[in-house]
Parts: structure tokens; sequence; C-alpha cells
């Protein structure tokens, strides 16, 4: 259980109440007495591992304090999850939902136990790393992402969620909005970046399912990497502009040219920056080849990409300041949200 952690002190949660409710609700559970540990990657969403004996499973809930509207909405990724799982395999199968806050303080789902590998900043100490392993893994995250969009959303119950017209105007209008309500300090040129944003929005090719927060952490490989047996974080998947959803995983796929500001804001880099490891060019490429979508005018989605990671960063940053929390990885995210500013605005075209 490398991956875990003893929980964070004020993120418990209520053993009592949480055994009950699973007594209830997943019979296939068997006796005994649960444990709770936390998953320590990711920033936003809490997500902790259940055991009872042998039997796991994941539970997923907002973070603790006041949220975004709309934000952190466990029904809907639960429902998202519910439409994916029979046709996309790295989507794990959800069990059950529920929004009675008397439980654990926040509506909740749980879902099922993933097992495999989850790389982020460093290999596992017992996998030598070649850079054909990194040509590997890259071209097989490529792949799962071409295949998520090749899903015909309108079979799945997402065409009754879905409402792709206007999508990039809705997106960009809408993290504009987000980031004035979670504003904090005035940073440099932000001003200028989302009068860029709003004036140039782009016509949308065909709508597909997107994941929206497709990261390297997020996927789970086999241990020859050969398959990708997880993938996880749904919260903002939704049907729309699928040239948004590479830009969204490009913004977070660092390589080993990039600025110092951009490589280190989250702390060590990922082990993108590794040799071997596609650079975004070429994984825009090969997405380009796998999928038959024209990506002639990516610059604009990964501009408008890093802000919207920048206002993900900045809302993390307010609860931060307002005391919301007090985790301390989160202090020096002000910093990192001028960092990324500053780097998207490289991307404006006059």
């Amino acid at each position: 259980m490398s991956e875990t952690i003893l929980v964070r002190q004020g993120e418990e949660l209520d053993v009592g109440r949480l055994t009950s409710f699973i007594r209830d609700r997943l019979p296939e559970a068997p006796e005994g007495e649960l444990e709770i540990r936390q998953f320590s990657a990711g920033h936003s969403n809490l997500t902790y591992l259940l055991r009872i004996g042998e039997w796991e499973a994941v539970l997923r809930r907002p973070p603790l304090g006041p949220v975004a509207p709309k934000a952190h909405d466990m029904g809907r990724e639960y429902a998202v999850l519910n439409a994916l799982n029979p046709v996309f395999e790295p989507a794990p199968k959800p069990y059950v939902f529920s929004d009675d806050e008397t439980i654990i303080g926040s509506p909740f789902f749980i879902m099922e136990r993933r097992t495999g590998i989850v790389l982020d900043t460093d290999f596992p100490e017992n996998i030598p790393y070649t850079p054909d392993l990194g040509k590997k893994i890259s071209r097989l995250m490529v792949d799962k992402l071409a295949e998520l969009h090749g899903i015909d959303y309108r079979k799945t119950a997402l065409a009754e969620m879905a409402r792709p017209e206007g999508f990039m105007k809705r997106q960009v209008d809408g993290w504009i909005g987000r980031y004035e309500r979670a504003k904090t300090d005035e940073v440099p040129g932000i001003v200028e970046l989302m009068d860029y944003l709003a004036a140039n929005v782009p016509t949308s090719g065909a709508p597909a399912v997107i994941h929206y927060d497709y990261k390297l952490n997020n996927a789970m490989f086999s241990p020859d990497f050969g398959e990708m047996t997880g993938l996880f974080d749904w919260e903002m998947t939704t049907v729309g502009d699928p040239l948004a959803d590479v830009a969204a995983a490009m913004s977070y796929w660092i390589q080993a040219d990039d600025p110092e500001l951009l490589k280190k804001g989250l702390g060590k880099p990922p082990v993108t920056v590794l040799d071997g490891f596609y650079t975004r060019k070429e994984f825009i490429s090969a997405y380009a080849e796998k999928s038959g979508r024209d990506v002639s005018n990516i610059d604009y989605y990964l501009t408008f990409a890093y802000f919207k990671l920048a206002v993900i960063c900045q809302q993390i940053y307010f609860r931060f300041k307002n005391g919301q929390t007090d985790d301390p990885r989160f202090a020096h995210f002000g910093k990192f949200v001028e960092n990324l500013i500053s780097h998207a605005s490289k991307g404006i075209k006059s």
C-alpha cells in the first residue's frame, strides 16, 4: 500500500457510520474491521482506500470546506463511470453513490479498486528505465486517449448528460468566471490573456467523450506496461471538443526542455522529462495519426489549457489562503499560478 498514507489530520472518515453503510449497501463486503487509508496523490477530491480483510474498494469525496459551484459533483462522476465502465475498460466500476451527508459529512461514492503501477515523478526501484519504455508508455497514453474519443457517446447514458453545442465558448466563459470568483492577488497579464481567449474561440469539430483531466498519474499500468489497467479522476468528464482534452493532457505533460517554472511548479517533475518519452509535439502528432482528427489549431487549445490549469491551482490556493485547508503543499500555489499565466500568455497571437 505504498501509494497510500495514514489519513491526514482533519480528513478522517467516520469509521462506524461508514461500516454500517457498507454492510447495508455492499453485502458482498465481508464481515470484519474496516481499515481506511488515504491516497496521497491529488490536490482536489479526497480519495481513500477501504479494506476489510482481502476486500478492497475506493471512496471518493469532495475536498473540505466550500467548493466552487458545480465542482466536485460526486453524483455526476458516479454517473459518468456507470456510463463508461461497460464500454471503456480502464474506467473503474462504480458500486454505490450516497448524498447522505450524515455518513461522512459530504456526498461520496465507492468504486472498485484497480491494481497496477501509477507513475508520477519516479519509476519504482524494481523497474529499470529505458528510453524504449518511455516511448511505449507514451504510445499507450496516446492510444487510450484516441480510443476514449472514438466512443460513440450517443450509445451511452452520457447522451442524456451532454450538451456539446457551444462547448468551447461555455468553457472559456466558465473558467474566466471561476478565476474571478477565486481571485486573491493581481496577476500580470491575466486580463490580456482572458480577453484573447474570449475573442478567439475556435469552431469545434465532431464532439467526443473527453476525460478532461487526462494525465500520467491518473493512469494505472500493468507490470509490463502493455495495458492501461485503470484511469481515474473522471470528475470533469463530459462530451465536448476532443482537442480541449488533448491540450489539457499536454498542460500536464512536462518535457525536458521546459522552463524551470513549468517543470517544478508542482514539485519534482514527472517522469515524462526522461529521455524517450514523447515531447508534446510528438504526442499531438501521434494522436492526430491515431484519431484522424485535424490538430492544426491546437495552439489556441494549449493556451486555454494552461489558463485552465492556472484557474484550478488558483481555486486550490484560494482555499488555502482562506484557511479552508492547511495542506502545506498548497502554500506556493499563488506563485505557480503566476508562472502558468506567464507561460499561457506566450501563446497569444496578435
